[in-house]
């Protein structure tokens, strides 16, 4: 059930959960006083192997005629989208490396290679669920909007099919998000003026996105452009189903909490603190699978300062975890095998109402017998 009284889930006291996150704001004022140059040089260096790697990717799949070159290609093209959404477009986007003042790098300036524009992401992403992450009708991310993710979720006979959306939004995360991001920038807008200016980025943007990779892309390999459309698609596929799993076994496996609107009244900074770590989950992952997460793999460390490098978020793990343990406050991690299983598990088993299929056949006698008129039989 979603949590109202976050104090009392703990089992922390008012000047326990003060002391916990005065803690973790020395320990967030400890890594901005240290960030210099060897940072700089991370960000700058993984945009130059992510670019690098795009071009060599490309130039292989248009320049070889083998199966096998196409392949390596594709998958080097998947790896170089995946890098460039997660470790540089996400973290980028937060803000993380504003503090480099270099106007190529920073949050209002850089656009990513997604299908709906940077600008709307940041408002969706930034505010609506990093600000009020897992608060049930308050952060739009819950579910996106298609998925039952909690019982505290009522449930719809829409649901049902959940497993397939599930399997769709997956293929189709970046269009997911894209649109996710246009319909909560387009609420917000006050006037229909405002209406309009965010339907046209966003239809913009999308366009660019689809010449981009389905049109000139391909037209700039002659008569080998089936072979890069095709790999194309499969890496935009790929590099989809890769940031959906990270995002969903970051989110929605045992142990990642939610709660209830209660929970925001008077929320003071350090229970804004342990209400972040208690909605998020980690996964093992060594420095490899860490980078290609966009070190992601540290949800609960990034919920904790979601605009610190993310170059930092390993050395920030080991500090958190020991102060989990100083205050007895669960700090949620797995294999991400096992986590995918728990979110599956749970997309699987909420398709269903609480009761299972019972409550499914009196829904649907209900319909029946409303449609026809009469009572239903008990």
């Amino acid at each position: 059930m979603a949590i109202s009284d976050i104090a009392a889930y703990a089992q922390l006291s008012r000047a326990d959960i003060e002391a916990f996150g005065t803690e973790l704001d020395a320990l967030r004022t400890e890594i901005e006083e240290s960030l210099g140059e060897r940072d700089a040089a991370y960000i700058r260096r993984t945009i130059l192997f992510q670019r690098t790697l795009d071009v060599a990717a490309r130039l292989t799949i248009a320049g070889t005629r083998s199966k096998a070159g196409w392949l390596v290609g594709t998958a080097a093209l998947a790896y170089a989208k995946s890098v460039e959404n997660m470790e540089i477009g996400h973290n980028v986007g937060h803000g993380q490396w504003d503090w480099m003042n270099d106007p190529e790098i920073h949050s209002t300036t850089w656009e990513w290679d997604m299908a709906g524009p940077s600008a709307q992401w940041r408002y969706s992403h930034n505010y609506r669920h990093h600000v009020f992450s897992n608060v049930l009708g308050v952060d739009d991310d819950l579910g996106f909007g298609v998925l039952r993710v909690t019982r505290d979720q009522q449930w719809e006979p829409q649901h049902l099919v959940q497993p397939l959306r599930n399997l769709l939004l997956a293929a189709v995360f970046e269009w997911g998000i894209a649109l996710h991001d246009f319909y909560s920038e387009r609420d917000r807008a006050d006037t229909e003026d405002g209406k309009r200016a965010a339907k046209a980025a966003f239809h913009s943007k999308a366009g660019r996105q689809l010449l981009k990779d389905y049109v000139l892309l391909p037209a700039l390999s002659l008569r080998r452009w089936r072979r890069t459309l095709a790999a194309n698609a499969t890496a935009n596929l790929v590099r989809n189903f890769w940031a959906y799993l990270v995002i969903f076994c970051g989110h929605f496996p045992d142990g990642a909490e939610k709660f209830a609107p209660e929970a925001l009244k008077e929320e003071s900074r350090a229970e804004w603190y342990l209400r972040q770590m208690l909605g998020a989950a980690n996964f093992k992952a060594g420095p490899v699978l860490g980078f290609s997460s966009g070190n992601l793999c540290y949800q609960i460390e990034h919920h904790l300062f979601p605009d610190l490098p993310s170059n930092r978020l390993p050395q920030i793990s080991e500090r958190v975890s020991a102060l989990c343990d100083k205050y007895n406050v669960p700090y949620t991690s797995g294999p991400l095998t096992s986590q995918y299983f728990q979110v599956m598990r749970t997309i699987f088993r909420l398709a269903l109402p609480d009761d299972g299929w019972r409550s499914v056949r009196r829904e649907w006698q209900q319909h029946s017998a409303d449609s026809a008129g009469a009572t239903p039989p008990r």
